[in-house]
Formats: structure tokens, sequence, C-alpha cells
């Protein structure tokens, strides 16, 4: 199978570029060519910007079985996708978030595909609030966009929806943030308890799942949420991984108003107790599909162990510096209680 991969050089897409290499694809990538991938002579590059005419100039005449995007933000890139893939790709599978269900007014946690449609919420004036919710209005509009030409024209696409991805090494070091806390053996603020339920998507289980679709005409025109099963709440989590990594943090469930009034940045602090934050139901990919994601604690676990074999000597950017603060507000707080 001929599969071209477009964007997704950071995370995911490695992980599914090897599998797909693994069951003896043959992959493209395009991308803009500002980050270097591990493949060396096993894969063919094009680099250009999909935003310009580059896309439609350097798939011009190619075909391929499939094509995966996980660079589309706009209605104008998933248009330009068809346009130049129109006719000339058997699958095309677009990345989406559940994102698209938070921003729909009234939408249901955890959210099933059918709880797409709706209002959306009116455009907030937050710079923070902003970004979230142009981020999951773009990808609304992708998939709008998808949905009108496999109406039209049959154009050949699934739309896959995941929440926050976990995994080893991740880019955006959400989990890391954590994991070092619990590491460095202080305690650990657990904004409000951490009583909210999580339910997140191991990376590896995202590559899988989606060459696992790859030609498959059952989901052409459909969508899927794909996640574990598993719905801890963020103190159970914290739980499981204090656990893996032998930690002696106490866990102080501080308000979320006290972590900010300390001049901290809940965001940094405990990335997975924000709102944006979103929980999909995977039913119809384990009815439909097949689909079942691997024990939660087997992710986790390849994770803590890639933590402790890689990641220990870096902290991640954004908010440790203040690692300090966050100890005296965590234990003043203990010590109260």
């Amino acid at each position: 199978m001929k599969v071209l991969v477009i964007g997704g050089t950071r995370f995911v897409g490695p992980l599914l570029v090897q599998r797909l290499l693994a069951a003896g694809h043959q992959v493209t990538l395009f991308n803009r060519g500002t980050l270097p991938d591990p493949f060396g002579a096993r894969i063919e590059r094009l680099q250009g910007d999909r935003t310009t005419a580059d896309l439609a100039r350097l798939l011009q005449n190619r075909h391929f079985d499939a094509a995966v995007d996980f660079a589309a933000y706009r209605a104008e890139d998933t248009r330009g996708a068809v346009d130049a893939l129109g006719g000339r790709v058997g699958h095309y599978v677009f990345i989406s978030t559940g994102q698209v269900y938070l921003v729909r007014e009234g939408a249901p946690r955890p959210s099933r595909e059918i709880d797409y449609a709706g209002p959306v919420m009116p455009r907030p004036t937050d710079e923070d609030e902003l970004g979230n919710w142009e981020y999951g209005t773009g990808k609304r509009d992708c998939e709008d966009t998808l949905v009108e030409a496999f109406e039209t024209s049959r154009f050949p696409s699934t739309r896959i929806r995941i929440p926050v991805v976990n995994g080893e090494r991740d880019s955006s070091r959400r989990i890391d943030r954590y994991l070092f806390r619990l590491a460095d053996g202080g305690p650990v603020l657990v904004p409000d308890g951490g009583t909210h339920l999580v339910r997140h998507v191991y990376a590896g289980e995202v590559a899988r799942f989606l060459t696992d679709i790859l030609g498959n005409a059952r989901t052409f025109g459909e969508a899927y949420n794909v996640c574990q099963p598993e719905m801890p709440s963020l103190v159970e989590l914290l739980g499981i991984l204090k656990g893996m990594l032998g930690s002696r943090s106490e866990l102080a469930p501080v308000p979320s108003a006290d972590v900010v009034a300390a001049g901290l940045c809940l965001r940094d602090v405990s990335p997975f107790s924000t709102k944006w934050m979103s929980m999909v139901d995977p039913s119809k990919a384990e009815a439909e599909l097949g689909f079942r994601h691997e024990p939660l604690t087997t992710s986790l676990g390849k994770i803590v162990a890639s933590f402790l074999a890689y990641g220990y000597a870096t902290p991640p950017p954004d908010g440790y510096e203040h690692r300090p603060k966050e100890i005296e507000l965590a234990t003043r707080w203990l010590a109260a209680r």
C-alpha cells in the first residue's frame, strides 16, 4: 500500500510511519521539512507548505492508496486536500480532536459521535479560552468540509477524534509535569482534589488503530472516537503513577483558587485539570471495528519506564522553575489540614 502522511512530525506521526514500514507499506511524507525524521532512505519526502499551492503542485499526477492528515486545522486545509487528492487517493484519514465536542454547547461527557451536532458556544474574549475555542471550531470546520465532500462526490474520508494523547517522549510533556513532581519527592498540588474523571489515549494505540483502518471502506464518511476505556479520577491516575515511580510525594488537594492566588499557572501545575480536557466514548469504534485499547496500566508502565530511562534529566518547560513555590503552598495546606 502506498501511504501519504501529511504533517505529524512530532509524536504520533513517527509512530504511525514506523508501523507502516514494519508492515511493508511504502510511505511518503509531506511536511515543511523543519524537523528531522529517523527513517532515512526508507521513505520518500515531499517538502512544502500546505497553506500555499505546494500540496496540489507536489501531488499532481500522484496516486496513493491512503493518506493520513495530521496537519489540517482550518476548512481551507481539508478543502485543499480534497482538491489535491480527489480521485487520486483510496482513503483519506483526518486526525481530529475531542475538542470538537467541548466547543459545542451542552455536549455530554463522555461524548459520543452522535453528540457532535449542535450549536457552538459563543466566541470567548479571554485569550487562552479563545485559542482553545479556535482549535476546536477549526477542527469542526475541517470535519464539515469532509462530510460535504463525501456527500457530494463520495470523497473517501474518515474522521478520527482523539482526546489528550500520552506516550513516551511526548513533545507536549504534559504527563512529564506530573512525573517530575512525583519523582522529586516533594508534595504535589492536585487542584480541587483531582476528583474529576480523565480519559485519554496512548500514542501507540492511535498509530495501531490508524494502521488497521487504512483502506477499510466501511469507515468512509464516518467519524470515530479513539481512546482508552478506563476513566480514573485525576487523583487515582496520579496514585498509579506514584506507585510505578515508587514516589513518596504526598498529594495535596488544594483549591484551584489558592493555586492561582499563589501566582502559579494552573495549566503548568496540573495540565489535566483545565476545562479543555475532552472525554470521548469509544464504544462505536469498539462495536463496529473491534477496537480494543490496551490496559491503562500497560500504557502508563511504558511511559514511566521511558521517563526513567530518557526524560528524567531534562525538566519540562513552563512552570517547573516555580516548584519551590508549589511545595511551599502544598506543605502549608497539608499542615493546616
